[in-house]
């Protein structure tokens, strides 16, 4: 597969994308230091949760706005409004203005405008790939995402302390040319379906409640949840587990560089090992597995993924933890771009963006069960979480064992209408056929074709 081939939009999104990436893993964690340091940690914590809490409803009410107004507007309005409140941000914490109240309040504005604008943006690189790029596009997004988060926390880490002003201003800047390019060059793409889609409360409701019935996205989530239960772990119970557990000790080889290393020097040394090989060679991954099938591709991403995360909850061998977390970073690699490409072939094509917003919740949900196996480990011995890792993985590859063929089937079925149609016979158009929507009412049935149209989100 060649990047210039791709559909335009795409190029131009995933140069738009690491750039909103980077900014906002570089500017989140000094935002909450710089609340914490006006009003307290405890005060700041409400603060921050009261932006997740208004972050996670802009998602979802831009996923019902892009469904009914297109993607580009949305786009071009969290473009902006991302220039206009971080350098606003930037003026508030000048050396001639200082507003903790104000600071806020922008931050607040600019994560509901970043929000809102997502699954805009996820949609619309779906909308233009297609079944043969899927997912060579995914993983070259995958590969952006880990880039953006290391050189954005390298950045943010090293310039904070005294040049806090000229990042946000840095950050003003290069959403403007973001926002300049996403008006000027990206195309709009949703399809016309989506224009029947009425506006207002009610139908947004409406909208989402359909998705909530929709058996089939509901085992993608559900698949998808499981599956990042047991990715956060490595920052919550493996890494309490480590802190407590990991005895200090010399890495055979390393020690002239690391003479010893306790439980947090080690879940560093983890991290980082993932994130580097992550971007040395996921933009290898389509020759890597280029002669697996999907099924096989995610089946054994998954198993491996999930074993070096049970080794992660049970060794404290410096050498074994290190080659654990190579072989999840194989397995991630591998599991990743085919599940993206999955959600991508199964919602409909018309509430695309409303699913998509729906879908980030597996992230939240993965997130709060990551917090309760922290106290479910204080309970059970590193073993039974390792177990507890094996079940969630399990879960996931038995669910996404149950959609794969609902996939094929559908694949087939499109295929199948479009040469009658170039043979001149009557072919059914295509038609989504998961579960209740607004316009469809039965569960998914492979005999009913729907299109697997172009589509490139970007969805972890």
């Amino acid at each position: 597969m060649n990047f210039r081939a791709l559909h335009p939009n795409i190029k131009l999104r995933l140069g738009v994308g690491f750039v909103q990436r980077l900014l906002g893993i570089m500017l989140m964690p000094l935002m909450v230091i710089h609340l914490a340091a006006l009003y307290g940690a405890a005060a700041a914590g409400v603060l921050t949760l009261v932006v997740a809490a208004a972050g996670i409803a802009s998602n979802f009410l831009g996923g019902h706005l892009a469904d009914v107004y297109g993607r580009k507007p949305l786009m071009v309005a969290g473009e902006v409004g991302a220039a206009l409140t971080f350098g606003l941000l930037a003026l508030a914490n000048s050396p001639w203005w200082q507003s903790g109240a104000v600071t806020f309040v922008l931050f607040l504005l600019n994560t509901c405008l970043a929000s809102a604008a997502t699954p805009a943006a996820e949609a619309m690189m779906i909308d233009v790939s297609t079944p043969e790029n899927r997912n060579f596009v995914y993983t070259v997004n995958y590969w952006s995402i880990n880039l953006a988060f290391t050189a954005g926390a390298l950045i943010g880490g090293f310039f904070y302390g005294e040049h806090f002003t000229l990042l946000l201003t840095a950050a003003a800047a290069l959403s403007a040319a973001t926002a300049l390019v996403t008006w000027w060059w990206i195309a709009e793409s949703a399809p016309e379906s989506a224009k029947d889609q009425a506006a207002g409360i009610p139908a947004m409701l409406r909208g989402y409640l359909a998705v909530s019935r929709d058996r089939v996205f509901l085992r993608l989530l559900a698949a998808a949840t499981f599956s990042r239960a047991i990715e956060v772990q490595i920052g919550y119970y493996i890494a309490v587990r480590l802190a407590d557990d990991f005895p200090e000790q010399a890495l055979a080889g390393l020690d002239r560089w690391f003479p010893a290393v306790d439980g947090v020097a080690m879940l560093g040394i983890l991290r980082a090992v993932n994130t580097a090989l992550i971007v040395v060679f996921a933009l290898f991954a389509g020759s890597m597995f280029r002669r697996l099938p999907d099924r096989v591709r995610l089946y054994a991403g998954l198993t491996v993924f999930t074993a070096g995360y049970m080794v992660l909850a049970v060794s404290n061998s410096g050498w074994v933890l290190i080659a654990a977390a190579v072989l999840l970073t194989v397995g991630e690699i591998a599991n990743v771009p085919v599940k993206q490409a999955l959600l991508a072939d199964l919602v409909d094509p018309a509430s695309r963006t409303k699913y998509l917003a729906a879908y980030g919740l597996n992230a939240r949900i993965g997130l709060l069960i990551g917090s309760l196996c922290v106290t479910v480990g204080a309970f059970l011995s590193p073993v039974g979480m390792s177990l507890l890792y094996a079940a969630f993985g399990l879960g996931a590859i038995l669910v996404y064992r149950s959609l794969l063929p609902l996939r094929d089937a559908r694949q087939a079925a499109a295929e199948q209408a479009a040469a009658a149609s170039e043979q001149g016979g009557p072919a059914a158009g295509p038609e989504y056929d998961g579960a209740p929507s607004e316009q469809n009412t039965a569960d998914a049935q492979p005999a009913r074709p729907v299109a697997a149209s172009a589509r490139n989100g970007a969805t972890s």
